[in-house]
C-alpha cells in the first residue's frame, strides 16, 4: 500500500511534510501525485492517501475550516483519503511552495491567485496553478485602538500598524490599502509584520496601534479582541478606498461586517475578496476531484465549525476565471450540478 502526503496551504508554510511511500501492495496506484491527462476521472482514491492540510493562523477561519475539512475527507472516500491540518499563515508563500512541490493544495485569496496566474504583483512570471473552486469570501477587517487617533487609513501615518504575516494575502491587501490612502507602506507607517495572535496581543498591550486582517467572519482572534477590549477598539470604514482597489484588481468588492458578528454598535462597510483552493495543474485528478467534492458536499459540516463556510456554494464554485479549474475539480462540480 502506498501513501502520498498531499498538502493544503492557506498561509505561510510553517509545516511541510515530504511525500513518502511504502512498498506497493499491487493494483492501480490512483493516489499518485502526478496526473495523467488522458486518464478517466473516477473521483475514487483506491490507495490509502493522507492529505496534510496547511491552513492559516491558529486564531483564523482557515485553521478552523481546515481542521473540519480534515475530519470530513475520510467519510467521503471510504477511509482512503484522510487529512491532517496544520497551522500556517500566507497566500503568496503558499503559492510559491505549491509550485515548488512542498504542498499540493493551497488556500489563497483570489486577488493573490489572479496575480499568480498572470505573473503580476509578487510573481515575476505566470505560475502553473489551477483551482479546485471558489469558496467563501474574506472580509478586510481594519481595527484600531480607540485612543490611537486613527479615524481613517490615511491617519495611520507614523503609527505602529500590523500588516499581517510576511507574504500573506493580508499583507498584500494592507499595502494596497495604505497606498490607496496616499501612504507609502515602507516609510509612512511603522509596519509590524505579525500573525493574528501576536497582533491581537500587541493591540491589547499597546505595542500595536491598529491592524489589517483578511479573513472569514467571525474570525476567532478578532472576536477575542472585541470581547476583551470592548469599546477600547473599533473598526475603520474602508469602503471609500474601494474604487482605487478595483483599479488594481477586479476581485475586490463591497461588503459589510454586520454589527451582530462582533457585537459592535453598528455595521461596518468594508471590502471583501473571495477565497479559492489552488493546486498545481499536474495534481492527480482523482485526488483533486475527491477533495473538491468533499468541500462542497460537506459545506454544512464545515459551517458548524465556523459560519464563514456557509459562503461555500455551488452557485459560486466555478467563478474562478482567470484561474482555470483543475480537470478533477471540474468533474466534481459537474457531478454535483454546479452551473
Amino acid at each position: 500500500m502506498r501513501r502520498i502526503n498531499v498538502r493544503l496551504a492557506a498561509g505561510v508554510g510553517a509545516l511541510a511534510l515530504v511525500a513518502s511511500g511504502a512498498a506497493g501492495c499491487g493494483g492501480k496506484q490512483d493516489g499518485a501525485t502526478k496526473d495523467d491527462a488522458a486518464s478517466e476521472i473516477t473521483c475514487k482514491v483506491t490507495d490509502s492517501t493522507r492529505v496534510g492540510i496547511a491552513t492559516g493562523n491558529a486564531t483564523g477561519v482557515y485553521y478552523v475550516v481546515g481542521n473540519a475539512l480534515a475530519g470530513q475527507l475520510s467519510t467521503t472516500t471510504d477511509g482512503k483519503l484522510t487529512g491532517t491540518a496544520a497551522e500556517t499563515g500566507a497566500s503568496v508563500q503558499n503559492i510559491e511552495q505549491l509550485v515548488g512541490g512542498q504542498y499540493d493544495v493551497a488556500f489563497s485569496l483570489f486577488d493573490t491567485a489572479v496575480n499568480a496566474v498572470q505573473g503580476k504583483g509578487s510573481f515575476t512570471s505566470p505560475q502553473p496553478v489551477q483551482a479546485l473552486g471558489r469558496i467563501y469570501d474574506n472580509y478586510t477587517q481594519v481595527v484600531v485602538r480607540a485612543d490611537a487617533g486613527i479615524g481613517s487609513v490615511a491617519d495611520m501615518k507614523g503609527k505602529k500598524i500590523s500588516t499581517g504575516s510576511p507574504k500573506s494575502g493580508t499583507e498584500v491587501i494592507a499595502n494596497r490599502l495604505l497606498t490607496a490612502a496616499g501612504l507609502d507602506p515602507a516609510r509612512d507607517v511603522q509596519a509590524q509584520r505579525l500573525d493574528l495572535a501576536k497582533t491581537v496581543e500587541g493591540v491589547k498591550d499597546g505595542s500595536v496601534d491598529g491592524f489589517f486582517w483578511s479573513g472569514g467572519v467571525p474570525t476567532g482572534g478578532v472576536t477575542d479582541l472585541f470581547t476583551t477590549a470592548g469599546d477600547k477598539v473599533k473598526f475603520l470604514d474602508i469602503a471609500p478606498l474601494l474604487p482605487k482597489m478595483t483599479e488594481l484588481n477586479p476581485a475586490y468588492q463591497a461588503g459589510t461586517i454586520r454589527a451582530d458578528v462582533y457585537k459592535t454598535a453598528t455595521d461596518t462597510p468594508t471590502i471583501v475578496v473571495p477565497n479559492v483552493l489552488l493546486v498545481r495543474k499536474d495534481l492527480n485528478a482523482n485526488v483533486a476531484c475527491a477533495v473538491a467534492r468533499t468541500v462542497f458536499e460537506k459545506r454544512d459540516a464545515l459551517a458548524q465549525a465556523n459560519p464563514a463556510a456557509k459562503g461555500i456554494t455551488l452557485d459560486n464554485a466555478r467563478k474562478t476565471d482567470p484561474v482555470p479549474l483543475h480537470r478533477g475539480a471540474a468533474k466534481a462540480l459537474q457531478d454535483l450540478g454546479a452551473s
